[in-house]
């Protein structure tokens, strides 16, 4: 199905509405297009193109709530979706959360759409790949990856008046370089709005890279290191430790931000001085939607963290109505604040370290603390007197990222990465970070 525009998006949402005989109704319009090529071995062995489009209406007959999905447009399935919706709501016990549907919202666009993202063709995806594929082969080293670029749209509305719509691209690439011995690996991770941010032969060079320095790794005792944490290294673990600043969490005592006794640590100091985390919808660098599509509440810039304080705590709707907080939408990106220091930079001004260029597989251990464990991999380094001295294999670790935000020596540039396990677009910079906990050794490459 093609990119619906806003006037065809609300004549749907409009039908919607003067069909349904419910209290109230909330309908939610989204899809388009998503291409994609995936290469392994130093060939292509897929590529498509996907295009979808889905239609989701919530109705609620006071506080029974009922909801149903249609991927078809025509008259005929506007009104089976809402009356399926309709039947499910009146057999739906009450819910003792539910929450009204919203009031009309002031959403201010952001610049989530690229015409050049959109624009991306079979060609531009076939070249990305030759771009990997042919250095690799060149260095012989195999390589594999995955790139993906999309153009869709979002539409939300409501019985209250509320209506939004915008169009939005993304592009993602990863690519993983090993030697032909297995011995030596690199991966490097890219994500934007706009492609003329993305540059193909630059990110497969980064990975080519670390997969020719990271050959004959050493071992180096576990223990606490010295760390320079490339973005990729800590997105996960700060994307963890983002996820428990829940206010119903914390009010209730299951999150590291519930006070011994009651109460939660709003405005305590838990991190570094340095440390200034915050959600901004309109950013340039990582924009997303300018409402949270759950609860259909606009999107505002919200401080997490403040000069090391905890600034914001995450309200869903029926918490901030109990609590008497204004609710606002959730959070789409986090923004970590920075310096203009390269990773090279934060390297030359350590004597011993660790560079940790990739942390993958990491799962919580005690949500009270964060404490995650995880492994690095895909080039691990060790540094002496300002340089990369050697590679090293890679180790395990248990570490809490509040520990970690603690322990800040240095700060870099922020650079736009994904997360592979969180919902944020995220703008985080390289940290040197002292005391990082490693517990042992790791043969993964």
């Amino acid at each position: 199905m093609k990119v619906l525009t806003q006037e065809e998006s609300k004549r749907i949402t409009d039908r919607i509405m003067s069909l349904t005989k419910a209290d109230e109704c909330t309908v939610r319009v989204a899809g388009g297009r998503t291409g994609n090529i995936r290469y392994a071995r130093n060939n292509v062995s897929t590529a498509g193109l996907v295009n979808d489009a889905s239609l989701v209406v919530q109705v609620a007959y006071g506080k029974r709530q009922g909801t149903a999905t249609i991927n078809e447009f025509d008259d005929k399935s506007l009104e089976k979706v809402v009356r399926r919706a309709e039947d499910l709501a009146r057999l739906a016990p009450e819910n003792p959360e539910f929450m009204p549907a919203v009031s009309k919202q002031a959403y201010k666009a952001s610049q989530t759409f690229s015409r050049a993202s959109a624009a991306i063709d079979p060609e531009f995806r076939a070249q990305t790949a030759a771009y990997s594929i042919e250095a690799s082969r060149k260095n012989k080293l195999v390589c594999a990856g995955f790139f993906t670029d999309s153009h869709s749209f979002q539409t939300v509305a409501n019985s209250n008046g509320v209506f939004g719509h915008q169009e939005e691209t993304n592009i993602d690439f990863t690519c993983t370089v090993r030697t032909e011995d297995g011995r030596g690996s690199g991966w490097v991770k890219r994500s934007a709005t706009d492609v003329a941010r993305f540059d193909a032969r630059e990110a497969s060079d980064v990975a080519i890279e670390k997969a020719l320095r990271s050959v004959d790794a050493k071992a180096l005792e576990p223990g606490r290191y010295t760390v320079i944490l490339e973005p990729a290294a800590t997105s996960d673990l700060i994307g963890f430790m983002l996820g428990g600043f829940d206010a119903r969490q914390a009010d209730e005592g299951r999150s590291f931000l519930s006070k011994k006794g009651g109460g939660t640590r709003l405005g305590d100091k838990l991190f570094d001085a340095q440390v200034n985390i915050w959600s901004d919808p309109w950013d340039t660098d990582v924009p997303v939607m300018p409402w949270d599509a759950g609860n259909m509440l606009a999107r505002e810039r919200m401080d997490m963290i403040k000069d090391g304080k905890v600034s914001a705590l995450d309200y869903s709707l029926f918490w901030a109505n109990k609590k008497g907080v204004r609710a606002i939408g959730a959070p789409g990106n986090m923004i970590m604040g920075g310096t203009d220091k390269s990773t090279a930079e934060l390297i030359a001004g350590t004597k011993k370290g660790v560079l940790v260029t990739r942390t993958w597989y990491i799962r919580e251990v005690d949500p009270q603390s964060v404490l995650l464990t995880g492994l690095t991999r895909d080039g691990t380094f060790y540094i002496e007197n300002g340089k990369i001295k050697h590679p090293i294999k890679n180790f395990r670790f248990n570490e809490s990222p509040v520990t970690m935000l603690n322990n800040i020596e240095a700060i870099g540039k922020p650079q736009v990465i994904a997360g592979d396990e969180v919902p944020y677009s995220m703008l985080i910079p390289p940290m040197k970070v002292r005391d990082f906990n490693f517990t042992s050794l790791s043969d993964a490459v």
